[in-house]
């Protein structure tokens, strides 16, 4: 009895020394879970053909924005021949976006890629601290002033932005606004500086969450 005591004593201590040992969970910053899943993004875009000699850059070709992509409780426009997909849902399945919180994905080759996300903040009026959260430090540098403004009762504000994310897609563009008990916030990565802002006030004009 006595050695299967000492037996059982030295595997529970053995335990006790792997289970300390372990890796701690970390909870990522949001503002990094973006980047990383930009660049991820980015990466798995299929290539094209080689470009040909350097052109004058041909003025900026409108997007359609007659998708509209509805869920969550709420809808916005987006150019057609593009889809969202749920990036929560990519990384986990048993966890997807919900009406608390999202974050979506879209992008067209060469030419667009789209952030956006939302979060359940009761009683928030600025949105500014949801944009702050899409740009990213490193990467991407406001242009211009800040816009803000009234929508359909919902605080907006955007600015445009170049960014080192891509050298295919240079410039862009951020804008977050209120809607009822939620923040939202939208980028887009563009090669043109032009194409940004037209895409954000369309894509804006189509939003509906239920409250407005």
């Amino acid at each position: 009895m006595k050695k299967n005591t000492r037996l059982n004593l030295t595997f529970s201590l053995i335990l006790f020394l792997l289970a300390s040992c372990a890796p701690k969970t970390v909870t990522a910053d949001p503002a990094t879970l973006i980047n990383q899943a930009v660049i991820a993004t980015l990466a798995a875009m299929p290539t094209t053909a080689p470009a040909s000699p350097p052109t004058p850059y041909p003025s900026p070709t409108p997007f359609s924005l007659a998708g509209l992509y509805c869920e969550y409780q709420f809808c916005i426009g987006h150019p057609t021949g593009m889809a969202f997909y749920d990036h929560h849902a990519s990384l986990d399945q048993l966890n997807p976006s919900n009406y608390n919180n999202g974050f979506l994905i879209a992008y067209q080759l060469p030419d667009l890629l789209i952030n956006f996300i939302w979060l359940q903040s009761p009683d928030t009026a600025d949105p500014k601290f949801l944009l702050d959260t899409m740009l990213d430090d490193q990467l991407d540098t406001m242009t211009g002033s800040m816009d803000i403004k009234l929508v359909r009762g919902m605080n907006v504000i955007y600015t445009p932005i170049a960014t080192s994310v891509s050298p295919i897609l240079p410039f862009g563009g951020v804008g977050a606004w209120t809607c009822g008990d939620r923040v939202f916030a939208w980028k887009a990565y563009t090669p043109l500086a032009e194409t940004a802002s037209p895409l954000f006030e369309e894509a804006l004009s189509r939003f509906t969450c239920g409250q407005n």
